[in-house]
């Protein structure tokens, strides 16, 4: 059986506000830690029936990356579950809600930008 791990930092302030986030990979080719600004992390615990997560972002993410952010992982996610339950149209409403989601946060900063 092969073993693989993953390392995550976190470096915070005196309040425990990340100010740092770096993550490694034992099976990557990437020799340094790789920065992040932002990240999810979601385990299933079977047993509980629950979802397990830690969500951390730096106070240097600025708000437009956060919907991007959110954007991107909603499109991933909805390919993973693709992939596991093969119902493709449950995958296209998943895409459907965030891109309307990304439009609608779009439209709200086009409209604070002229405020």
């Amino acid at each position: 059986m092969n073993k693989s791990t993953i390392t995550i930092d976190v470096h915070t302030d005196k309040d425990h506000i990340p100010e740092a986030i770096s993550w490694q990979a034992s099976d990557t080719t990437a020799e340094n830690a790789q920065k992040a600004k932002a990240m999810m992390l979601s385990f299933w615990d079977g047993a509980e029936k629950t979802a397990l997560r830690i969500d951390l972002w730096t106070r240097d993410m600025m708000v437009d990356e956060m919907a991007d952010f959110f954007y991107q992982t909603m499109i991933t996610m909805a390919d993973t579950y693709g992939r596991a339950t093969n119902y493709p149209e449950m995958v296209d409403e998943m895409k459907k809600f965030a891109q309307d989601f990304y439009y609608k946060f779009r439209d709200k900063q086009m409209k604070e930008q002229k405020a």
